[in-house]
C-alpha cells in the first residue's frame, strides 16, 4: 500500500512540477528554468542528507557500472522535454504521453533485465495494458 501511495504522490508531483517549470520558462528561458530545477533539487538533497542518512558522499566514486551515474544528465533532459511537451501539447496530454512512454520503456527494461533490474517473463496482459494506454492517448486527444 505504501508503494501505491508514494507512486501516486510521485505522479502528482511530476505533473505539478511540469506545469510550474513551463510557467517559469515563459518568464525566463528553458535552460534557466531547467538549471533552476536542478540547482534547487541539489540544494534540497544536500539539506535532506545533512538531516538524514549521512552516508559517505565518496561512495559515489565506487558506483559501477559508471553509466548509472548519468541520472543527473538525464534529469536535465527530462526537465527540458517535460517543459517543451507541456508547452506544445497542454499539461494533461503531455503527461499522458510521458506516462505511457515510461510504462513502455520500464517494461522493456524488465523484460530484458537491463541495468541490474531482475529479468521478468513476457506477459500478454501487460502488452494489452500498454496497448490500452496508447489507445487512451488517441481517445484523450
Amino acid at each position: 500500500m505504501a508503494g501505491w501511495l508514494i507512486a501516486l504522490i510521485s505522479g502528482a508531483l511530476m505533473s505539478l512540477q511540469g506545469v510550474f517549470n513551463t510557467e517559469v520558462t515563459k518568464q525566463t528561458s528553458i535552460w534557466v528554468s531547467a538549471g533552476w530545477v536542478q540547482l534547487t533539487a541539489f540544494l534540497t538533497c544536500v539539506v535532506l542528507w545533512l538531516f538524514g542518512d549521512r552516508h559517505t558522499v565518496s561512495a559515489i566514486l565506487s558506483v559501477r557500472p559508471w553509466y548509472l551515474l548519468l541520472g543527473g544528465v538525464m534529469g536535465a533532459f527530462i526537465t527540458w522535454t517535460v517543459i517543451k511537451s507541456m508547452a506544445l501539447l497542454k499539461p494533461a496530454q503531455a503527461t499522458l504521453i510521458i506516462v505511457v512512454a515510461q510504462i513502455l520503456v520500464s517494461y522493456l527494461v524488465e523484460l530484458m533485465g537491463l541495468f541490474g533490474v531482475e529479468k521478468t517473463g513476457f506477459e500478454w496482459k501487460k502488452v494489452l495494458g500498454a496497448g490500452l494506454a496508447i489507445l487512451g492517448i488517441f481517445i484523450f486527444k
